[in-house]
């Protein structure tokens, strides 16, 4: 190591090399599927566009895939300002693509324009076949290298066309390099129902079998010759498509007298298995409708107050939105977090909902029973706690503003960075359930602290109190929050703090995190003034997606950026970190190789591993540049 530090130092990463650097940004390193998801999901856009209604998938490998359909091709003409054919920038340019031009596709899951390029990048193999223009092409590439540039093979006739592109995953990016065939196959039969009138073909020469999908689009006819709605409550089952302000929401739904066996979620049928701002909106307008109709026909006594996991603790749901130009949680796109789909999905869940259970009143009667009984089995089994004091002689911490439930799994506490963000958290949250304790600037780092000399720091032995819980105790009887939640400044002041609370609660309050009561709430950065309307973005790059996905080039931007907490009004921070419609919170888990994530964090926070803290940072330069 020098501590020579020039323009030599400084690398630039060209090409799709960022992506061979850090794979992990852009794909699932755990297997290849989502490669082939990438793939599978540019044929999708062509046929829900109208252009294709017939897609093959073909398994050739355990480590190989192909698949075709016969849309309209990829464009094989020359690029105008990249001067070498359209399918190659394609293959070779990470953002490119033609789903940023409305035009091409209204609904398209794939945004970013870096899927086909990183199934290119992380390739042994990639072999290309387009049929367009009265022609056959052909292009291949090897580890992200043209090794064949794009050259007509032959002709064809003008009406046909399409695009083929069979690829083998380089293994040295994936802990196994197989592909997961059954969830690709789970995935492509719950597909084709939101693609009607389209063929999807799966061909397994690994086994030999070859399944055909097809379906007319009806959401809850699929549900019913599947057999996943036959345990349904009162044979209510739920369909509802709708549209509002250039987005629509496919949604099909039962109360099943079991279990839950459905729960799917896709977004311009791109899957999100970690749900994100549409099922929200889904589970809010359930709630709003449920309540509603409770309300007015006078079926619950007035004392009892329901909560939305009363509705959908027995739910069974699939849900298809489709918006313009969504914005997902990482490359991988598990979770939407679009703020504007979360009050349109409620608003049409709603609508809908409410008009269906005044239509089927008997059935509705039913999973109202069923949901007024999950609230008496909640108030009956919940565990109670006094507000006003705990035990018999420690009264609460002055500094806390509690809530008003005595219903401990319903309970929430805020440990909220600073006198003026607490001041603007106790006037966002909700009284009923959500409670306020600010924290004065850095606490104790306790890390080598001794569990004896923990509770002589003020701050900790409030929160302490403040939950009802001894450090470094296996007793969680008096705890008296279901939920505490970490709330600092979205820099790295904010981050330092939530860092040491992190380490507080691992080191002195195992069990808590154990237990998944721990989480971190995530507040945004900025604050984005478009036109006439408002976003909010967690970091830059948010914030140049939202820019570039909503100004037009014509719209005024206003960007402000949040120097703390204290700086968001009130509404603000209700709307974006605290209501739980819109909020995004991190659950503090502790993963099952638990001795290594003791030994990084002690690499952190230990005095005496400043060298090895150094070399960690230097090390990670480059992946905190990049992220």
């Amino acid at each position: 190591m020098t501590n020579t530090y020039t323009a030599e130092n400084i690398d630039v990463l060209k090409g799709l090399e960022a992506v061979k650097r850090r794979p992990g940004m852009y794909t699932n390193t755990d297997h290849p599927t989502h490669l082939a998801q990438e793939i599978i999901d540019n044929s999708i856009d062509e046929a829900t566009s109208g252009y294709a209604n017939e897609i093959k998938i073909c398994r050739l490998a355990l480590n190989k895939i192909k698949v075709t359909d016969n849309g309209r091709g990829i464009p094989v003409d020359m690029h105008p300002t990249e001067h070498k054919p359209a399918a190659e920038v394609l293959f070779e340019e990470l953002h490119s693509g033609g789903k940023f031009n409305a035009s091409n596709y209204n609904f398209s899951g794939g945004l970013h324009g870096v899927g086909i390029s990183v199934v290119n990048a992380l390739s042994e193999r990639v072999d290309i076949e387009i049929e367009r223009d009265g022609g056959f092409y052909t292009l291949s590439y090897e580890d992200g290298i043209k090794v064949s540039p794009l050259a007509q093979k032959r002709k064809i006739a003008q009406k046909i066309s399409g695009t083929s592109v069979e690829f083998t995953p380089n293994p040295k990016y994936f802990d196994s390099p197989n592909f997961k065939w059954d969830d690709l196959e789970a995935l492509i039969k719950i597909k084709s129902i939101f693609c009607p009138n389209v063929k999807f073909i799966l061909i397994d020469d690994v086994t030999g079998t070859t399944t055909e999908y097809f379906h007319d689009g009806d959401l809850k006819d699929y549900m019913r010759k599947t057999g996943l709605s036959e345990d349904c409550l009162g044979d209510f089952v739920f369909h509802s498509v709708k549209e509002r302000e250039g987005m629509s929401v496919d949604v099909c739904c039962f109360w099943a007298e079991e279990r839950t066996r459905v729960a799917d979620s896709f977004v311009n049928l791109i899957t999100t298995p970690q749900g994100g701002t549409h099922v929200a909106g889904l589970k809010a307008g359930g709630f709003d409708a449920f309540k509603d109709f409770i309300d007015i026909h006078e079926l619950a006594p007035k004392s009892l107050k329901l909560t939305a996991d009363d509705v959908f603790k027995d739910m069974n749901f699939i849900i298809s939105f489709k918006m313009s130009e969504p914005t997902f949680a990482g490359q991988t796109k598990e979770r939407l977090s679009s703020r504007t789909a979360s009050r349109a999905v409620q608003m049409m869940v709603k609508d809908a909902l409410l008009v269906y259970l005044n239509d089927n009143f008997e059935p509705a009667q039913i999973v109202c029973q069923r949901i007024l009984s999950n609230a008496n089995s909640r108030i009956k089994s919940g565990k109670k706690i006094e507000r006003k004091k705990i035990g018999k002689i420690m009264a609460i911490p002055g500094k806390l503003t509690d809530c008003k439930t005595n219903l401990r799994d319903q309970a929430e506490l805020f440990l909220v960075e600073g006198d003026s963000a607490g001041g603007s958290a106790k006037q966002a949250r909700d009284k009923e359930f959500q409670a306020i304790m600010p924290l004065r600037g850095k606490i104790l780092n306790t890390w080598e602290v001794d569990p004896s000399s923990v509770l002589a720091s003020k701050e900790i032995s409030d929160i302490s109190t403040a939950i009802g819980v001894s450090p470094n105790s296996d007793d969680l009887s008096e705890l008296r929050y279901g939920k505490i939640c970490v709330l600092c400044d979205a820099d790295s002041d904010g981050y330092h703090i939530a860092t040491l609370l992190t380490c507080l609660f691992v080191k002195h309050f195992r069990p808590l995190v154990e237990m998944g009561n721990i989480y971190i709430a995530v507040p945004p950065l900025y604050r984005i003034d478009i036109g006439k309307e408002a976003f909010y973005a967690l970091d830059d790059s948010e914030k140049e997606e939202i820019i570039r996905k909503n100004s037009n080039g014509r719209k005024t931007v206003s960007v402000q950026r949040f120097k703390g907490l204290g700086e968001m009004n009130p509404s603000q921070l209700r709307e974006t970190t605290m209501n739980e419609a819109n909020r995004r919170l991190i659950r503090l888990t502790l993963p099952e190789d638990g001795d290594d994530s003791m030994e990084f964090l002690d690499m952190l926070m230990a005095k005496k591993r400043s060298k090895d803290r150094l070399e960690w940072i230097e090390n990670s330069a480059l992946m905190a540049e990049e992220a």
